[in-house]
């Protein structure tokens, strides 16, 4: 029987692939969500003169 902890280098590459995409996602997803509010917000919104 196999040791289910060990796994072979391509799974593992296929893991690391897997969660690199994942991150690149997210960090999209962030950056969507940042630009979308700075817009609602409007122009002005980086003028923090008073």
């Amino acid at each position: 029987m196999t040791d289910p902890i060990i796994e072979d280098e391509a799974s593992a590459r296929a893991r690391r692939g897997r969660n690199l995409v994942l991150a690149l996602g997210l960090v999209a997803f962030v950056i969507l969500i940042f630009v979308v509010t700075l817009i609602r917000m409007g122009a002005h919104v980086l003028d923090r003169s008073i």
